[in-house]
Order: C-alpha cells, then structure tokens, then sequence
C-alpha cells in the first residue's frame, strides 16, 4: 500500500546528486501569500528554496528566481504595478536581460508583475465574468524549449490548480501575432478559458525563454495527494497531483546543461 506523506511533510523526488546544488530563489512582497508553496515546490524538485525580500538590493548566488502568487500591496492602482518598482526588481530585469539569461519565472500575481516591469508583454486585467474563480485548470504546452518547461512536451496536456480576479490576459494584434509566429504561447487554456484570455493563452515567454509567466499555479501541484484529481483530462483515474513539477525540475534541468 503507498504511504501519502503528511501535510506539511517535504518529501523531495528522487534527484540527481548534481542538482543538489542548485539555488532558486523565491521573491516575498508584502502582500504574496504563495511564496512559501513556491519554495516547497523547490525543494520538492530537489533543489535549495533561497529567500528573498523585494527590499533586498542583490539577488546573490542563485540560480533562478520565482516570483509567486498573491495580492502584492493588495492589488493597488494595478496588479504588480507597485511591485514592479521593488529594488529587487531591477536585479531581476537586470539579470534576466543578462547575457547569463537568468532564468524568471511568474506565477500569477508573478506574471502580473512581469508585464509590469516589461520582462513579458502584454497586460492582465479582471477576469472577463468580474468575479474571483479557483479551479482545477486544463494546459496545453505548447512550448516545451523554456527553462521552465524542458520536462514537458509539446502538445502535452497538464493538471494545476487556477485561482485569480485580474488573471485575463490581452495585448494588441500585432504582439499576439508576434507570440504565436514566435512561439512564444508557452500555456493554452484547454477545454474552458477561466478568464477571458485572448486567444486562450494562459503563458507566455520572452523571446530567449528564460522568462516565463503563467497566470494558473503549478506550486500547487507538485505533491502526490495533494494536488488536482483525475478527469478532467486524460484517462479516468490516472494520477495529475503532481502535474506542476515538472516546471521546477525543467529549470535544474536547464542550470546543470541539460538542454533538450
């Protein structure tokens, strides 16, 4: 019989030795409530969780950067609009401008806060039905070359939980033509878009793909019995509580050079 580990129980995956070292580091902004999910997903993948505050003014020796969900500074003027003036967030643009290609990744209020700082185009406004929604959300990757999604493969389909008000996404014609010819839709909405996202994009990327943002939050599905259920895609009864993973293996796949 399979154990389930206790709430609150970290009990990492089996990883390579050589990943052992590899630092990720998880932005806290007053106002972030996943930031702490964001980091046992880390370690979960195998990896050290490095904590960083949007005061700090030096990003250290890590390898990587999350910035996670949330209502930082209660979502005022817009979401991530204050964040983005944050110190630490010119490191952040700074290091994912870089020739070394920092890898970024924004989940949710994250992601708002990408468009903010321009590290993503586009914007996110109220969802389109003006209402908060939390659900089990169906994924198509359909960039499977990202630091965040190297795991994955094009076209598979993934399991994690949603849960935003400003979680629509929108941009001019001319940028959604450029993601597409670009390549750089990462997530599609499939089966039901939540919030009205143009042309059902639920991720995006920057043109290096070290960059990016996605509105629904893999963090949350990184655990065997503690993630989504079965059904709403795939086979009857296969297993999808862990289906966000990958997103944190992808990245110590990319430090280490295991590029695909």
């Amino acid at each position: 019989m399979t154990s389930i580990p206790l709430i609150g129980e970290a009990v990492a995956v089996a990883a390579e030795p050589r990943l052992a070292g590899a630092k990720i580091g998880v932005v806290t902004f007053p106002g972030t409530l996943d930031d702490r999910d964001a980091a046992r997903a880390v370690r979960l993948a195998g990896a050290t969780a490095v904590p960083l505050w949007h005061g700090d003014s030096e990003l250290g020796d890590v390898d990587a950067v999350i910035i996670p969900g949330g209502f930082s500074y209660g979502d005022y003027l817009r979401a991530g609009a204050i964040s983005r003036f944050a110190p630490l967030m010119s490191k952040i643009i700074d290091a994912a401008n870089s020739e070394a290609k920092l890898p970024v990744l924004g989940i949710c209020n994250g992601f708002q806060i990408l468009t903010e700082s321009h590290l993503l185009p586009g914007s996110m406004i109220k969802n389109d039905h003006l209402k908060f929604i939390c659900r089990d959300q169906t994924l198509r990757v359909e960039n499977a070359n990202t630091a965040w999604t190297v795991d994955y493969t094009d076209g598979q389909e993934i399991i994690v939980p949603l849960k935003n008000q400003d979680g629509q996404y929108i941009a001019d014609e001319k940028t959604l033509d450029a993601l597409e010819a670009e390549g750089r839709v990462v997530f599609r909405y499939v089966g039901f878009n939540p919030n009205g996202s143009r042309r059902d994009i639920a991720g995006i990327s920057n043109a290096a793909g070290n960059v990016v943002g996605l509105m629904p939050h893999p963090e949350h599905a990184v655990e065997a019995g503690f993630g989504p259920e079965a059904g709403l895609s795939g086979s009857a009864g296969e297993p999808r509580d862990t289906d966000g993973l990958g997103f944190f293996t992808s990245v110590l796949t990319k430090i280490v050079g295991g590029d695909k």
